[in-house]
């Protein structure tokens, strides 16, 4: 049996941190909102008829041999061993992963991942479970892997696609598909990779740790961001991209007084660059200190903006935007 199942990677335009548990049951009506985009992560299995488990990641050129009774004591790739020892096959497989954004990205890749893999065993095992019982499983496995909270918003554009808001609720979270105009704002982005990795884990564990602590600053900060976060929501339901690129510089500068080690010199360099040539705004992917930067401009500036970035050392990324989350196929 030869199963194949991808998952889009994304861009979160407002709301990241805020998704982490319990961050948002302190700030009322909070929501993150992102865009599915086609860099996806991938994986193929491959049944055997013996107990070995084989792992091998392409895109980190890294490979695990293994029984299925010793998932749990491979050294590498640990979160691919976890999720296979979860989902408890009765036989051995090959397991091919890779993904298409670059590592430490910060456009959710090692969650994307895990959707992916999981959705892939799901099919293999029969367990038959949902899509939000998978999400809440890739969650908590990821969780157990990097040992900090994990936030919830990357898991949702994996599983879903297309643009969605994220409201955080006490009760439940809940995914809001937003109808927009996906051409119109894919004509307005440009994501570029700086070519340095980003380590999310450790920038959002500070940030948690002090608002725990009870941080009034901090507590004020992440309110601005939910309020921003509210009100890119009805912008993009309205079409209105010069209030999304505004929000987008709102979040951004809001962000950077939040976490100031969310960029780097080379960040701001590229920044600097994208505005000289048109760009309306940009902000960091993710947690920051490296990844990808996510950049808004006129229609008819975005080559211009794109040549300059590259022309700057940065590295352009071709996307587009992504209508479909998971896929899974048996061949």
């Amino acid at each position: 049996m030869i199963i194949e199942s991808s998952a889009p990677t994304r861009i979160d335009l407002a709301g990241g941190t805020i998704d982490i548990w319990p961050l948002y049951l302190f700030h009322p009506n909070a929501q993150t909102v992102n865009v599915a985009i086609s860099l996806t992560a991938n994986c193929q299995l491959v049944s055997r008829n013996d107990d070995i488990v084989q792992i091998i990641s392409k895109d980190t050129n890294t490979q695990v041999e293994t029984s299925l009774d010793k998932l749990l004591e491979a050294n590498e790739l640990e979160l691919l061993a976890r999720i296979i020892d979860f989902f408890k096959p009765q036989s051995g497989l090959t397991l091919t992963t890779d993904c298409n954004a670059p590592a430490g990205s910060g456009l959710g890749g090692s969650s994307t991942l895990a959707i992916a893999v999981c959705g892939a065993l799901n099919h293999f095992t029969k367990r038959n479970y949902s899509q939000k019982e998978l999400l809440t499983i890739a969650k908590n496995l990821e969780t157990q892997v990097i040992r900090v909270p994990a936030g919830v918003q990357d898991y949702y554009p994996a599983m879903y696609g297309a643009a969605n808001s994220i409201h955080l609720n006490v009760e439940d979270i809940v995914l809001e598909p937003l109808t927009i105009d996906l051409a119109n704002l894919e004509q307005h982005l440009v994501l570029c990779y700086t070519g340095k990795p980003h380590f999310s884990g450790t920038n959002n564990w500070e940030i948690t740790k002090l608002h725990i602590d009870g941080d009034k600053n901090i507590f004020g900060l992440f309110d601005r961001i939910r309020d921003i976060t509210a009100e890119m929501r009805s912008a993009l339901l309205d079409g209105d991209i010069s209030k999304v690129a505004d929000l987008l510089d709102q979040e951004w500068q809001t962000r950077k007084v939040l976490a100031p080690g969310v960029t780097t010199d080379t960040i701001e360099h590229l920044m600097n660059v994208a505005h000289q040539n048109g760009a309306w705004s940009a902000k960091v992917c993710g947690a920051g200190g490296g990844g990808c930067v996510t950049f808004l401009a006129p229609a008819d500036k975005k080559m211009a903006v794109s040549k300059a970035l590259t022309n700057a050392g940065g590295q352009v990324l071709d996307f587009h935007l992504a209508n479909r989350g998971l896929q899974v196929i048996e061949k």
